[in-house]
C-alpha cells in the first residue's frame, strides 16, 4: 500500500492537547485547592473583614494562577481557516476542512479538521504540536515520515530555520523573553503577598507594581514579532495570518489589575495609613490600652511595666 494508488495505509496519530493540557491543568489544581481551603475556612471570619479576606485571597490566587498559566498556554497568537486542499502527497484528492494555527511561548500547535470529519474513509481530526526546544528541522522531519497531510506540513515548513519567512527566530525569541519575565513576575506577586501581610504595605505596592511592569513587558516582547516581514499562509484558495489572542489579551489585563491594584495600595498608604495596616492585619504596634480593652481585665507586673529588672542578692557561704 502506497500513496501513488490513493489508499492511506495506518499510521499513528499524535494527539496534543493545546487547550487543557497536563501543565495547564496542573496549575488550575494548584491555584484551585488553596481558594477551595480558603471558602472551607470562610465562616471563621468574623464581620466585615470575611469580604476583604475573600476578595483579597481571590484576587491574589487569580493573578498568580493566570501568571503561572499564561506560560503554558498555546493560544498566544491564533488563525482559522476554513478551505479546500490536497490532503496528501503524490495525490489529487481534496478535503474540505478547518485549519487552526495556535502560537504559544514554547511552540506552535497545528489543527485539521474535516467538514466533515468523515472525508476519503477516514476520521479527518489531528492536533499536531512542535515545540522550540528541539529544532524544528527533526520535528519537521519526523511529520514528513510519519505522512501526515499537506495543510500540518505547509504550515509546520513555515517554521523551520530553511523558511524564507524566518519565523522560527522571530516567535521563538520573542516567547523565551515573554516566559522569562512571566516569571520573574510570579516572583513580584509571590513577594508582594509577603509584604502584605507585614507592616510594610508600601514596599508591597511597589513589588505589585513592579509585577505588572513585568507583565507588558512580556506582552510587548510577544507584541516584537510584528516588527518583521510578514508572512501570509496559503492553503488552498484561502489564505489567513496569526493575530493576538486570547492570552495575550488575559496578560495585559492581569497587567491592568495589578496596576490598579498597586496605584490603589499605595494611595491608600499615604492617605490613610493606619486604616490600610489595620486592613491587611499589619498593624503590630498595639499598646497594653488596646490590648486590656480587648482582653478585658488583666493584671501586670510593675516591674515589667516600668521596664525595671531586679538583680538577684549574691548567695555567700554564710547564708548557706
Amino acid at each position: 500500500m502506497t500513496f501513488y494508488d490513493d489508499v492511506y495505509p495506518f499510521y499513528h496519530m499524535r494527539r496534543t492537547s493545546f487547550i487543557f493540557s497536563g501543565h495547564l491543568l496542573t496549575v488550575i489544581v494548584c491555584f484551585l485547592v488553596p481558594a477551595i481551603c480558603l471558602l472551607l475556612i470562610l465562616p471563621g471570619i468574623r464581620g466585615k473583614s470575611r469580604l476583604f479576606w475573600l476578595v483579597r485571597i481571590i484576587l491574589s490566587l487569580f493573578i498568580g494562577a493566570i501568571i503561572v498559566a499564561l506560560n503554558f498556554t498555546d493560544n498566544w497568537a491564533e488563525a482559522h481557516v476554513s478551505t479546500n486542499a490536497t490532503y496528501k502527497s503524490f495525490s489529487n484528492a481534496v478535503i474540505h476542512a478547518d485549519v487552526g494555527l495556535h502560537v504559544g511561548l514554547y511552540g506552535i500547535n497545528i489543527t485539521l479538521k474535516g467538514n466533515p470529519v468523515a472525508q476519503l474513509n477516514e476520521t479527518i481530526d489531528y492536533n499536531e504540536m512542535f515545540t522550540w526546544h528541539q529544532t524544528m528541522e527533526e520535528e519537521y522531519k519526523a511529520a514528513l515520515e510519519k505522512g501526515l497531510p499537506n495543510p500540518i506540513l505547509y504550515i509546520a515548513e513555515k517554521f523551520t530555520v530553511n523558511s524564507p519567512c524566518g519565523l522560527i527566530f522571530r516567535y521563538r525569541q520573542s516567547g523565551r523573553y515573554a516566559s522569562a519575565t512571566l516569571w520573574t513576575a510570579f516572583c513580584c506577586w509571590t513577594l508582594a503577598n509577603v509584604l502584605l501581610s507585614m507592616p510594610v504595605i508600601l514596599y508591597a505596592s511597589y513589588m505589585m507594581l513592579a509585577t505588572a511592569t513585568l507583565i507588558f513587558i512580556s506582552t510587548a516582547a510577544f507584541a516584537a514579532i510584528k516588527d518583521g516581514p510578514h508572512c501570509v499562509f496559503s492553503i488552498g484558495m484561502a489564505s489567513f495570518e496569526a493575530e493576538y489572542s486570547l492570552s495575550f489579551w488575559l496578560a495585559l489585563a492581569t497587567g491592568v489589575l495589578c496596576t490598579i491594584i498597586g496605584v490603589v495600595v499605595l494611595m491608600m498608604n499615604f492617605l490613610v495609613p493606619e486604616k490600610i495596616k489595620q486592613a491587611f492585619s499589619a498593624d503590630m504596634d498595639t499598646s497594653e490600652n488596646d490590648m486590656a480593652s480587648s482582653y478585658g481585665e488583666t493584671y501586670f507586673n510593675s516591674a515589667f511595666l516600668d521596664h525595671e529588672t531586679v538583680s538577684p542578692s549574691p548567695v555567700t557561704v554564710e547564708d548557706v
